[in-house]
């Protein structure tokens, strides 16, 4: 007898996506989506269009540490997850409608991801839904991505919205970004324990300095955000989704937010400049959604209040 699909488990976030420490800073899919369709990203990186001079070389900080361990420690954590949801009957089944539905718009995103860090042609893409109300998606390092059903629900997402979500988590996967952090701290450490040796403070010194640590952290996880919005718009319009969906999903999340920020929200920049820094750059994004194949199929969101 199939068991029923819960949507009100509380599964936590897998470590670290939302914390702080070295691997961590982000959010998080199976059906193990292999990136191996035809890859029109092969001819992207000679397009002149979209956001890619907007965007920074990688950080030398990656390489500090090896992605294959970033992704290995990423995928035991996903499968974690994973396990967690299982067992409290929260883990969407192949054939549930949005389960369908996300796989269906990451394999029109996918075969762009190449574009923009050639490791993910080798990465065994996953998709899963989790069911629990939390106002979450994420996409952790080696592809494994992951949303939660309240997300879906209560803002009523339409596709072009749960592209811009998607394309979003995917930039922080491929542009390295908790792989950076990783090196940051590693790199962090290593000179403050330097430091502090020479100077003579000892644990206390340590301590003094990787408090330092947290606040450039801080900053460069906004920098992160904001890096990741324009590649995500990128991906979804060259997928043949609207980039101005992102105008009207942080509309959707600010609304969201009143009282206390969702999840989601914790280490975005919000408010209306965020929306203005989408909305500038929509004219590098949109001829490439103008001219992008469209979806042959529209998807619903979950009715109100139903699972």
């Amino acid at each position: 007898m199939t068991q029923t699909f819960r949507t009100d488990a509380d599964i936590a976030v897998p470590h670290g996506w939302g914390c702080r420490c070295a691997l961590h800073g982000r959010r998080l899919f199976t059906g193990a989506l292999v990136a191996g369709a035809a890859l029109p990203a092969l001819a992207q990186q000679r397009d002149p269009e979209g956001v890619r001079g907007d965007v920074g070389k990688e950080s030398q900080f990656s390489k500090l540490v090896p992605a294959e361990q970033v992704e290995q420690a990423a995928a035991q954590q996903y499968e974690q997850m994973k396990r967690e949801a299982a067992q409290q009957r929260a883990l969407a089944p192949d054939n549930h409608p949005q389960v369908v539905r996300l796989r269906t718009i990451s394999q029109r995103l996918i075969p762009f991801c190449d574009g923009w860090n050639r490791r993910a042609t080798q990465w065994r893409w996953e998709v899963n839904l989790i069911g629990s109300q939390q106002l979450n998606a994420f996409c952790m390092p080696g592809g494994k991505i992951a949303f939660y059903f309240g997300i879906l629900q209560q803002l009523q997402l339409s596709d072009d919205e749960v592209a811009t979500i998607m394309g979003h988590e995917m930039a922080h996967a491929l542009r390295e970004h908790a792989r950076e952090r990783m090196g940051k701290t590693t790199a962090t450490r290593l000179g403050a324990s330097l430091l502090s040796s020479v100077l003579g403070l000892g644990g206390t010194g340590d301590a003094l300095l990787n408090m330092g640590s947290q606040l450039l952290t801080l900053k460069f996880s906004r920098d992160d955000e904001s890096e990741a919005d324009i590649v995500g718009m990128d991906l979804a319009a060259r997928a043949g989704y609207d980039p101005a969906a992102g105008v009207t999903l942080w509309q959707k999340m600010l609304q969201a937010s009143k009282g206390a920020p969702p999840q989601f929200l914790s280490t975005h920049p919000a408010g209306e400049t965020r929306i203005r820094d989408i909305q500038a750059k929509l004219p590098k994004v949109q001829p490439l959604y103008t001219r992008a194949a469209k979806p042959p199929r529209k998807f619903e969101p979950p009715a109100p209040g139903k699972g």
